[in-house]
């Protein structure tokens, strides 16, 4: 194990150097962190609980950057079971790894399996309710009747709704003191899985002959709705240029994707998202709509896995967040990927809040970009790559 000692706070901390951790190939700026008090606290929290306990007998979920991961595997665990829905997460912790030069963890997709005779669970609370519950259950229906599972988050961001959705899979829930505006929810005894909750689905109605029955996991955002500034985009895209192939960047529930599958007979339709749990939903939602010949679903970070120069039409609704952080960067960074991946004359259709005013930098990013429509609270734009 790793060596502990008193910060300036007066509490343990691992000699784990935190400062060595980036964000990359997620969004790097000066006010965004790639570890929090909450990772801290955790660790902090977990030192008594794992004496003697194996690190396969680990799961670590929503480490962001790897801090929780990382810290663990300095100390000596081997096995450490990793579970992060976002791809960039993934990436980050492999990054940071092979930097510090550090193994001795493995990744899971969030599902019972990866729980499997867990006795120790270290979560970073998600944002979604949803997301927990889909998390508490998979926990609940696998891991050892002994499990301690310490979920962490910052103050600011919880809400004591986050006990009731993990008292709905653990028969004991406490909350711990709150440290530098961090605190911890502890659940034990797991219950039997209530089952059935996930995926949720819904129908509406889009402008097709037929209702969209739109499906969702847990983490995926917006569930299984029709997000409003995607009901706004949907009937302006018959103005899109003809292409055989469109891509949904950042496809949620695969709504756009589905949508325009549907919509233009023989369009195929590439969606892709980071969220696995996005992934999973999109492709739900194009199987339940008949759509599954026409709709190919990846997990990727932006359009890394797609070459320069080489789509016609891309469509994006983008996340104004990152992690709890109200954020461009995110934004702009799916921006300049569709800009490097659209060919000349290709184009990017985009729904954005109307206070950000991403026009100039859609003129910068991708090419001269103009306004479709508007209303008090969205715009629509389509930017052509010259």
């Amino acid at each position: 194990m790793a060596e502990y000692r008193d910060d300036d706070a007066g509490s343990l901390q691992p000699a784990f150097d935190f400062s060595t951790l980036r964000r990359w190939p997620d969004v790097e700026a000066d006010n965004l962190f790639a570890h929090d008090a909450a990772d801290k606290l955790l660790l902090d929290t977990a030192q008594p609980l794992l004496a003697g306990l194996e690190g396969r007998r680990i799961a670590v979920v929503n480490d962001h950057y790897g801090a929780l991961t990382l810290a663990l595997t300095a100390s000596g665990q081997r096995g450490v079971r990793v579970v992060q829905d976002a791809l960039s997460s993934e990436r980050a912790l492999d990054n940071n790894a092979s930097r510090l030069g550090l193994a001795g963890y493995r990744h899971h997709l969030l599902e019972p399996a990866a729980f499997q005779g867990a006795g120790l669970v270290l979560l970073q609370l998600p944002r979604s309710l949803d997301a927990l519950e889909e998390i508490s259950g998979c926990i609940a229906a696998a891991a050892s009747p002994d499990v301690m599972v310490l979920a962490g988050g910052r103050v600011k961001h919880m809400s004591t709704a986050m006990n009731s959705v993990l008292a709905t899979s653990f028969s004991s829930v406490t909350a711990g003191l709150a440290r530098q505006k961090a605190r911890i929810l502890t659940a034990s005894g797991p219950l039997p899985s209530l089952g059935g909750r996930f995926p949720r689905s819904e129908e509406h109605d889009v402008g097709l002959p037929l209702p969209l029955r739109l499906v969702a996991f847990g983490a995926t955002f917006g569930g299984p709705k029709v997000d409003p500034g995607t009901r706004f985009l949907l009937p302006l895209l018959a103005g899109a240029r003809q292409a055989d192939r469109a891509v949904d960047l950042g496809c949620g529930n695969g709504t756009i994707a589905a949508y325009l599958a549907l919509a233009r007979g023989g369009m195929r339709v590439l969606a892709l998202d980071q969220s696995a749990s996005a992934v999973r939903s999109a492709r739900a939602t194009a199987e339940t709509n008949g759509a599954a010949d026409r709709v190919e679903v990846r997990r990727d970070d932006a359009l890394s896995s797609l070459p320069a120069a080489s789509e016609q039409l891309i469509v994006l609704n983008p996340p104004f967040h990152i992690g709890n952080t109200v954020h461009a960067g995110i934004a702009l960074k799916l921006f300049a990927d569709a800009g490097r991946v659209l060919a000349p004359g290709g184009e990017l259709w985009t729904v954005w809040n109307s206070h950000l005013a991403y026009k100039p930098a859609l003129n910068r990013l991708v090419g001269p970009t103009r306004q479709v429509a508007r209303n008090p609270k969205f715009t629509v734009t389509v930017s052509t790559r010259d």
